[in-house]
């Protein structure tokens, strides 16, 4: 699933589970999930992690008592990063961040904090399943503007940033599924030309004709 999220304020502090963990209670699959950072005003932060190994009940204890966000690793952000998430990391998206998101398409978050708001939280669950340490920086990139590159490889999802028509990098992935998000330019997604805001979606990388794109991301389901 590939989403815009336009923040205004803090998002929940919160976790998700991995597949194992998922699938103990009837689901298909955990979610794992990226950032690709499309602006940043200055001073925006990000949540990822902890700035030190606690244990699930330092970390729980903080939570009920409103005192978690200083445990929290807040790294500031700007335009151009891309940030991999792996199942289990605690996470937060602070505010005045454009970001495109991608992520395993399953409705499952564990909410640790929410800053007061009248949500409900799910601290025993996430505490089940948190790392409770760093997020590793490895995860971290930062994009160049000009270049065609794979962003994330592998299982359950590929990323990929193309500028102009180079779909080299692509043509050896074995995707099941391709959803395009233009960034400058247009693409045609299965004779239909979409812009920056819009999405297309296509079985296979055939379906996607390149001539008048400038960047995009590409996505791509593994099977």
């Amino acid at each position: 699933m590939t989403k815009y999220l336009f923040t205004s304020e803090k998002l929940s502090i919160q976790v998700h589970p991995n597949d194992r963990q998922a699938r103990r209670i009837g689901l298909p699959h955990g979610k794992e999930e990226c950032w690709y950072i499309l602006d940043a005003k200055p001073g925006a932060l990000l949540g990822l992690g902890l700035k030190d190994t606690v244990s699930a009940t330092k970390l729980k204890t903080a939570a009920i008592l409103g005192e978690i966000e200083p445990l929290i690793d807040w790294k500031p952000v700007k335009k151009g990063e891309f940030y991999y998430i792996p199942a289990g990391t605690i996470h937060a998206i602070g505010a005045d961040i454009s970001i495109v998101e991608v992520q395993q398409n399953v409705d499952i978050t564990y909410r640790i904090y929410d800053y007061g708001r009248p949500r409900e939280l799910h601290l025993d669950e996430a505490m089940a399943i948190a790392r409770l340490s760093p997020y590793d920086m490895k995860y971290r990139q930062e994009v160049p503007d000009d270049q065609s590159l794979c962003l994330s490889s592998g299982s359950p999802f590929e990323l990929f940033q193309i500028v102009g028509s180079d779909d080299e990098i692509m043509s050896k992935s074995k995707a099941s599924e391709w959803q395009v998000i233009p960034l400058d330019g247009s693409v045609t997604v299965r004779g239909k030309r979409i812009g920056p805001g819009e999405c297309g979606i296509c079985p296979h990388l055939s379906d996607i004709d390149l001539a008048k794109n400038k960047k995009s991301l590409i996505a791509c389901t593994i099977a």
